[in-house]
């Protein structure tokens, strides 16, 4: 483990940080969560939690082999795709930076239907939410081609991946418990525009990290 923190730390904590910024964010997968926390209580909401975290991993498995791949056999296509998620990821970061405060009621449905759902159901469509946003697409794909070397072994990148889907379960379970909470919802509602702009600067970084290295 030491070796692991002397060759990759630094590779690892640019990870975590930029998706630690990026699923604090408000987005698709804080809507559903928040959804099921208000609609069906904190159970629906930690199974729609779980689902959301290991649905990062199927964005994982083809950022990764994709970039493998496109590094070894066509590099010209790889470098037109950086071009092309570099101008993604300003436009989103540069949209991300200009968001501004909403009011926390007006944010958030608080219409309680008080249904039953069942615990399979919350996880698919957590891990649906997830799995299937094409954002998620172009930003993991990016990050990985900005941040992780061509050179990193597959097992290593295997583990950030693990670490990725651990580390967005957990952070959606937190959220689920807080969520049950009126006035922590729609505080973390209300100030989300912050996590936004973060994110957004973080972004553009990034586009012009893509475009230099390119």
């Amino acid at each position: 483990m030491p070796s692991f923190f002397t060759e990759y730390g630094l590779e690892f904590l640019t990870i975590a940080a930029v998706h630690l910024l990026a699923v604090a964010s408000p987005g698709p997968d804080f809507a559903i969560v928040l959804k099921h926390s208000i609609s069906y209580g904190r159970r629906a909401a930690m199974f729609t939690s779980i689902g959301v975290g290991l649905g990062i991993l199927v964005h994982v498995a083809y950022s990764l082999l994709g970039i493998g791949l496109l590094i070894q056999t066509t590099p010209v296509l790889f470098q037109a795709l950086s071009y092309v998620a570099a101008a993604y990821l300003f436009y989103i970061g540069w949209g991300a930076l200009k968001s501004k405060a909403q009011d926390g009621q007006s944010a958030v449905n608080l219409t309680a239907d008080h249904q039953q759902i069942s615990d399979k159901r919350s996880f698919w469509l957590g891990f649906l939410t997830n799995g299937l946003n094409p954002k998620a697409t172009l930003f993991f794909l990016s990050l990985f081609a900005v941040v992780v070397s061509s050179t990193t072994p597959n097992t290593v990148k295997v583990l950030y991946g693990l670490y990725l889907a651990f580390a967005t379960g957990l952070w959606f379970c937190f959220l689920s418990y807080c969520l049950s909470s009126t006035k922590i919802r729609q505080f973390l509602v209300a100030k989300g525009y912050w996590f936004d702009r973060c994110m957004g600067l973080v972004l553009v970084l990034l586009a012009i990290q893509l475009v230099v290295s390119a």
